[in-house]
Order: structure tokens, then C-alpha cells, then sequence
């Protein structure tokens, strides 16, 4: 049975039939698992008898909700359950907060909850509970999500800036600034239009495949703010400088062309597929090595490394010279994520 109803009225946020039907005939039927009881106030989770418990939470705001390679659906379960992986845990289970506005598209809902489906299938991640909020006609974006997510930690690695050392290699699984890119072209924002996808996906197998290596010292998924940002967060928690070669950092061609008309840098650029991860000189190469042999991981690449110095993030360009990158200020595509 499918919701009759074609646009969304706030009745389907008053606690009534029409959000019942709602909630039961496009949220639990595209979300269905063995744990998830739309009609109790709390779920009880069977999580692994060994190992460690993480939690996170995030909130998605994208605009464009639907964008080459996604939409704010599966941005949702891959902005939250990356943040899991990135942290050495195995992501299990969902939260979801929906905040819907009044008049939004019930087709339109229903294929961002589809997407949401899918990606939690796809890891084998299970939503099990949430929330259906509905605002009136102008005071939001479409959808708003809100997603909190539980993972399991089961190796015994410590992951943390705290173990980061001098001469430590950065690595980074994939082209950046590719998500915000296709999502400033979705817009079709100065009249510019592309078919760059969105790397918005789930870092989990990159995640794994290090972390049997004693040699590993941090992970971090480089959304806002991109693989800069991710530098100067290693500045301010280590006290050491961060060296990024310029010409081993992967960017495809329609990146730099777009960031080179619009004046962009694509290093401060959002990814939501990607991970940057801090190892040991001597296993940074079986490191690579195991990304590249991913789907997806052809061009991860050995872009730098840190140094007993001054903690500065240090560019060092193709040219033979050096500039330091200052961190971000001004958001330069503001509700990428």
C-alpha cells in the first residue's frame, strides 16, 4: 500500500492517522528490519559481547536535496557511518530525525528514504529508530535529516592524534573535492553545468584494510572545510607541521577547472567518500598498496607528511616552491552536506 497523499501538509506531523501513514507506509516500508518497532518508545540493541561501544551524531542541510551521485538520503547514513569507521569501529545501527516542510513531494521523500535504505543495506547497517518532525511552508529546505549512529570497536588499535609522530606519512584514499563540486554544479550556479559525481560514499573497506597495521596512528573522513582542514586539525592536536606535496594530491580534471574559473581551491573542498589517514613511514606503502587494490581506491595516493617543526600546514608546490595554507574561514559552498 502506498501513502495516498502527494505533497506533505503539517497534519502529517500532528501525531495523528495521516502521520501514522506516513511513518508506516513510506518509512518503515522502505526501512524494515527485524529490530526497528515504529510503535515503541525504545528499541533494545543485541550488540557483540567484546569490544567497544562508539556513538556519533550528525544533521544534513544539502541543498540541492538530489545531486549527481547521491542525495541528502544516503549523504545521511555515509556522513554518519564514516564517522564510525574513521574512528575503527564497525557501524551497526541508525537514527533517524526527519524534518520535513510542509508541501515537500511525497515521491520526493520517498526516494531520499530509498536511498537511505540502500546505503544502510549496502553496509549492513540497520535503521532502528527516529522521529518525524513537520515545519511549515518556509521555514525549511525541503528535508532536513538528523542521524545518530552506534558502531562497534573490536581491534584494539588507538587511534589518535596523540600518536601521530615525526616523519609519519599522510595518505588519502581518492580524488578530493569532488562532492562539493558536483553539488555546486547541480545547483547550476554561474551557469555551469557537469557530470562530476559526487564521491559521497562509504569508507568502511578503507578503513578495515589498515587497521591491522601496527604502523597506524589517525583517521579522518575530510568533509567540510576538505583535506585542508583535516591538516590543520593534525597541526593544532599534534604541535607538529604538516607537509602536503601538491603534486601527489589526486584532483580530477573537471575540479581544477571548475576551481580555477571560479577562483576555488579544491583543498578546502568537501568530500564525503574519502579518508586521510596518518601511518608509520615504513608501512605507508603496504598502506597504499592495500587502498589501490579497492574499488575505488586506483588513486589514493602518499600526499605527505609531518615534521618536528613549526605547525604550519606547508604546501609544496609543483613549481619547486612552498606556500602555507592558512585554515578556513569563509565557507566558500555553504550546505554542501
Amino acid at each position: 500500500m502506498n501513502l495516498p497523499d502527494r505533497h506533505i501538509s503539517l497534519a502529517h506531523g500532528n501525531g495523528g492517522r495521516l502521520m501514522r501513514e506516513l511513518i508506516e507506509l513510506l518509512f518503515a516500508k522502505h526501512l524494515k528490519n527485524p529490530t526497528l518497532d515504529v510503535q515503541a518508545d525504545a528499541v533494545t540493541l543485541p550488540l557483540e559481547r567484546h569490544g567497544e561501544l562508539l556513538f556519533t551524531t550528525d544533521g544534513f542541510t544539502v541543498q540541492p536535496l538530489e545531486f549527481p551521485g547521491g542525495n541528502i538520503g544516503s549523504l545521511s547514513v555515509h556522513g554518519t557511518t564514516n564517522d564510525l569507521a574513521v574512528s575503527g569501529a564497525i557501524p551497526k545501527y541508525l537514527s533517524l530525525n526527519a524534518f520535513i516542510e510542509e508541501g515537500f513531494e511525497v515521491a520526493a521523500l520517498e526516494r531520499i528514504i530509498i536511498s537511505i535504505a540502500q546505503a544502510a543495506k549496502a553496509i549492513d547497517v540497520a535503521v532502528v529508530a527516529g522521529d518525524t518532525k513537520v515545519v511549515r511552508r518556509g521555514e525549511g529546505g525541503g528535508v532536513y535529516l538528523a542521524t545518530t549512529g552506534i558502531g562497534i570497536k573490536t581491534t584494539k588499535i588507538n587511534l589518535s592524534m596523540s600518536q601521530i609522530q615525526p616523519g609519519d606519512r599522510l595518505l588519502v584514499s581518492g580524488p578530493v573535492g569532488d562532492h562539493g563540486i558536483a553539488v555546486m554544479l547541480a545547483r547550476e550556479q554561474f551557469g555551469l553545468r557537469g557530470d562530476l559525481m559526487s564521491d559521497a560514499a562509504s569508507v568502511l573497506p578503507f578503513t578495515q584494510a589498515l587497521l591491522d597495521l601496527p604502523g597506524l596512528r589517525f583517521m579522518r573522513d575530510p568533509t567540510r572545510g576538505g583535506l585542508a582542514t583535516v591538516a590543520h586539525e593534525l597541526c593544532r592536536g599534534t604541535g607538529l607541521r604538516v607537509n602536503l606535496d601538491q603534486s601527489a594530491i589526486p584532483l580530477r580534471d573537471p575540479v581544477v577547472s571548475v576551481c580555477d574559473m571560479l577562483g576555488y581551491d579544491p583543498l578546502y573542498l568537501a568530500c564525503e567518500g574519502r579518508v586521510v589517514a596518518v601511518i608509520a613511514a615504513d608501512q605507508a606503502d603496504q598502506a597504499l598498496q592495500r587502498w589501490q587494490a579497492l574499488p575505488g581506491g586506483e588513486l589514493a595516493r602518499i600526499i605527505g607528511e609531518t615534521e618536528s617543526n613549526d605547525p604550519f600546514v606547508v604546501l609544496h608546490t609543483e613549481l619547486g616552491g612552498s606556500r602555507i595554507l592558512d585554515e578556513l574561514e569563509d565557507d566558500p559552498l555553504p550546505r554542501i552536506c
